[in-house]
């Protein structure tokens, strides 16, 4: 397995080779579909999954800035799930209502700054300092100076967000902290292909529709239900029409250079603009974040990650894809008995999207084994050690 399939970090790795439209015919054979029907790639409403949705005020010294969550349950204790860098709240869709059904909680799903429908003044600051300042500051708008007992959730770069927000007590009665499938080690081994991958991936998307099917069929995520509620929090419609970074025009995942010739570059220049109009009459979606802008970010979200985790006072659980993932400091908390660890096999990266309901069940379990929770449905503890 190649450092870029094991990538701990932004979005879902596509199998070997790492360009978009591999993978399919492993994550098409999961496909829950009657023999002959055709998928349906149309996107599904939040509200399908979510009860409400909410955006939050938080005051800072520039203004205000305003975050957007989705919530769901009454009682019991706040799940505050983190996603993954590109992504957005929405990638906990599926996972709300199969969790929802297992235990008495409430789901409260963040849109990280520069993510999602979220708003701040400064939306390129993505430092882990500031994405778990916004994560306590979001709480403190929501619930004052008494929240309710609060486990955080955090998948991929969401769940380094989730430990630096824990090891800064940002969280006053933070229960306890699960990370899904990202660990210091490997994330860190990725980073220098992470362009690369970036690189390959579509720059744009005829529709909606299109970008589900690409999302399902290159196996970034690998359940077409959540592909359906979750792409739409990873795209966006075009903003204007203009030439892209100036010397560059952006075709379907095609990076040209600009020629001049010898009438001179300002007419190459006028064709280039006409086409790139052309481009996004034709492929009016994109990415919500230009991820690759973020890389002076990556080393701070990850490195020292294994051992902050691991020096979290509180009862912590780790799900991941595979248990080649572990890193050495992992492997030997893990023996110390310092974490709770749940592998979910046959999973791509984006575990609680591509098996929503293992890692419900591993969650509730988690919940249930500690008392933070009280099961309901009938729901029975399914792992080892319950």
């Amino acid at each position: 397995m190649s450092a870029l399939e094991k990538s701990m970090h932004l979005g879902r790795l596509p199998s070997r080779p790492p360009l978009p439209g591999s993978g399919g015919s492993q994550s098409g054979a999961k496909m829950r579909m009657g023999p002959g029907r055709k998928r349906d790639f149309s996107p599904v409403s939040w509200s399908q999954y979510f009860e409400s949705m909410e955006d939050v005020e938080v005051e800072n010294e520039t203004g205000k800035d305003t975050f957007r969550v989705y919530k769901s349950g009454s009682e019991g204790p706040v799940l505050l799930l983190l996603h993954g860098g590109g992504h957005s709240a929405l990638s906990w869709a599926v996972f709300t209502a199969a969790i929802i059904s297992r235990v008495q909680c409430r789901i409260v799903a963040l849109d990280l700054r520069g993510h999602g429908e979220t708003k701040v003044k400064n939306s390129e600051d993505l430092s882990a300092e500031t994405m778990a300042k916004d994560v306590g500051n979001v709480v403190e708008a929501m619930y004052g100076d008494l929240p309710p007992p609060i486990m955080l959730i955090g998948h991929s770069m969401g769940g380094a967000i989730a430990v630096h927000t824990t090891s800064s007590n940002l969280v006053p009665s933070l229960l306890g902290l699960c990370m899904i499938d990202v660990v210091e080690g490997t994330a860190m081994d990725a980073l220098n292909s992470m362009q690369n991958f970036l690189r390959g991936r579509p720059k744009t998307f005829k529709s909606l529709e299109n970008a589900i099917e690409w999302s399902v069929k290159s196996g970034q995520i690998r359940n077409l239900e959540s592909a359906r509620v979750s792409m739409v929090g990873q795209v966006k419609q075009c903003e204007g029409i203009t030439s892209p970074e100036g010397s560059k025009s952006i075709v379907e995942g095609i990076i040209e250079e600009e020629e001049e010739d010898e009438e001179g570059s300002e007419s190459v220049n006028k064709r280039k603009k006409e086409d790139d109009m052309e481009t996004k009459k034709d492929h009016p979606y994109t990415w919500r974040i230009e991820l690759a802008k973020t890389e002076k970010y990556w080393d701070g979200w990850f490195r020292g990650l294994s051992n902050l985790f691991l020096s979290c006072p509180i009862p912590k659980l780790l799900l991941l894809a595979g248990v080649d993932r572990l890193d050495k400091d992992l492997t030997i908390g893990q023996m110390q008995g310092k974490f709770q660890m749940q592998v979910l096999p046959q999973c791509g990266h984006a575990v609680h999207e591509d098996a929503p309901d293992k890692v419900a069940e591993a969650v509730a379990t988690f919940l249930i084994r500690h008392r933070f929770a009280e099961p309901i449905g009938g729901f029975q503890c399914v792992f080892p050690g319950c």
